[in-house]
C-alpha cells in the first residue's frame, strides 16, 4: 500500500475564523481601501491647509479685538441670506466667521481680520478639496442615512478581520515565530505580498483597532450609546440638547446681541494670557442661548470647556449632556470627547497623527495584498490535478 496524505479537517476553530476573514475581507475590502487612502489624506489637513492657506494667520497685534457681534455684521455683508453659526478668535490666527445649517445645505466660512475687520476670503466648504473628501470618507458621497451605514458596517468588518487575522497570525510553534515578526524583503514576489499582509497586518492591528472603533462610534449610534453605557456604569448617553434663554422672566423679550458681546469680554478679561481658541455662538432669535467654548488646545477637540448663558440675564445655564463644562466631565463623558482626537490620532500630537497615518496606508493595502494571497491558492489548488496527472503519466 501506498503512503496517503492525512485528510486536513475542517472543522477547527482557525479553519473557520479563516473562511469568515476570507468572506468578510472579500466583502468589505473595497470600502477598507477606499477608507484607508481617504484617511491617509485627511491625517495631515490641519497642517497642510495652515502651509498653503496664508489667509488663516493674521499676526498679533497691540490692538483691542473686534468683538463678535461687529466681526458677525461685517461677514454678514459678505455673504447676506446666511445665518451665522460661531464666530472663532485664536490668537496668531484669522478670527473665522462659520456659516453652517444642516437643513439648509449650506457651509461657509468667511475669514475677517479681527483688528481692522477686512474680510480676507469668503470660503464655501462645498467646494473645499478636504471637505469634499471628509463627505466621501463619511458618507461615500452619498445622503448620509445611505453611505454612513454602508461605511461603518464595512469598518465593523474590518474590526472582526483584524482581530481574526491575529488568531490566524498567531504562530503555532517558536519556529514559526520568528517568520512572522519580519518582511523577507529578498524573497519571492508571492512570498513577499504573503508577508506585507501578515506580518504589517499585525503591527498595525494595535493602532488600527482603535481607528476602526471610533468610526462605529461615529457611525452607529447603538454603538456609541453601549460604549457610553459600558464606560459610565450603567448611564444613557445624552450627547447634546439644545440650551434656551428664559423668556418668561422680568428682562426684555428681544433678541440681546450685545450679551455675546459682554460675556466674550468677560472670558478675555478673566484669562488675557490665554493661547487657546474661543467659539462665541450669537443666539439668532430671544429664545437661543449664548454659547462659548473655550478650548485651551486647538489641535483637538476634547478639552474644550463649554459654557452656557442666558442672553438676557447673562446668568449661567447648567447643562447635563456631554459637550458642557470640562470641570463636570465624567469619565464617559470624555472617551465620548476624545472620539474624533483618538480616531485622527491627534490625541497624541504630530506622532499619533503619523502612527495613523501609517495605519490607515497599511489598512488600504490589506484587501490588495489579501484578495492577491486569494488568487494565488486558487491557482495553486487548479493546478493540483494537472500536477498529479504529470506525476502518474
Amino acid at each position: 500500500m501506498g503512503f496517503k496524505k492525512p485528510i486536513k479537517k475542517k472543522n477547527t476553530f482557525k479553519y473557520w475564523i479563516g473562511r469568515l476573514h476570507l468572506w468578510l475581507g472579500l466583502i468589505s475590502g473595497i470600502f477598507v481601501l477606499f477608507l484607508g487612502i481617504t484617511g491617509c489624506i485627511l491625517a495631515f489637513q490641519r497642517e497642510i491647509e495652515d502651509a498653503v492657506q496664508t489667509y488663516r494667520f493674521t499676526a498679533i497685534q497691540n490692538k483691542p479685538l473686534l468683538p463678535p457681534t461687529q466681526l458677525k455684521a461685517i461677514a454678514d455683508k459678505a455673504l447676506p441670506n446666511k445665518k451665522a453659526h460661531s464666530v472663532t478668535y485664536q490668537p496668531g490666527k484669522t478670527t473665522q466667521v462659520v456659516y453652517y445649517h444642516d437643513a439648509l445645505l449650506y457651509y461657509y466660512i468667511v475669514f475677517v481680520d479681527q483688528y481692522t475687520g477686512k474680510v480676507l476670503k469668503v470660503k464655501n466648504m462645498d467646494d473645499d478639496f478636504f471637505r469634499i473628501v471628509i463627505m466621501g470618507h463619511y458618507y461615500l458621497w452619498l445622503p448620509p442615512e445611505i453611505g454612513q451605514p454602508i461605511l461603518t458596517t464595512a469598518t465593523m468588518m474590518f474590526v472582526f478581520l483584524l482581530l481574526s487575522g491575529l488568531v490566524l497570525w498567531w504562530p503555532r510553534s517558536k519556529a514559526a515565530r520568528k517568520q512572522r515578526f519580519t518582511v523577507k524583503l529578498k524573497s519571492k514576489w508571492r512570498r513577499l505580498n504573503y508577508d506585507l499582509h501578515n506580518v504589517l497586518g499585525f503591527y498595525i492591528t494595535f493602532i488600527a483597532i482603535f481607528i476602526g472603533l471610533t468610526g462605529m462610534v461615529m457611525g452607529f449610534q447603538w454603538f456609541a450609546k453601549t460604549v457610553y453605557w459600558t464606560s459610565s456604569g450603567g448611564k444613557s448617553l445624552n450627547l447634546f440638547e439644545e440650551t434656551y434663554s428664559d423668556t418668561t422672566s422680568l428682562a426684555k423679550l428681544q433678541l440681546n446681541a450685545a450679551a455675546a458681546d459682554q460675556l466674550w469680554a468677560r472670558f478675555l478679561k478673566d484669562d488675557p494670557t490665554f493661547k487657546g481658541s474661543i467659539d462665541v455662538h450669537i443666539p439668532e432669535d430671544e429664545k437661543g442661548a449664548v454659547e462659548i467654548a473655550k478650548n485651551p488646545d486647538p489641535t483637538t477637540y476634547w478639552k474644550a470647556d463649554y459654557r452656557y448663558f442666558d442672553q438676557h440675564t447673562l446668568k449661567e445655564i447648567e447643562v447635563n449632556h456631554v459637550f458642557g463644562k470640562f470641570a463636570n466631565a465624567s469619565t464617559a463623558d470624555k472617551i465620548i470627547r476624545m472620539n474624533y482626537d483618538i480616531h485622527i490620532g491627534a490625541i497624541a500630537g504630530l506622532p499619533g497623527k503619523i502612527l495613523a497615518f501609517i495605519a490607515s496606508l497599511i489598512a488600504a493595502s490589506m484587501p490588495v495584498t489579501g484578495v492577491i494571497i486569494w488568487i494565488g491558492r486558487k491557482k495553486k489548488k487548479a493546478n493540483k490535478p494537472e500536477q498529479l496527472k504529470e506525476q502518474l503519466n
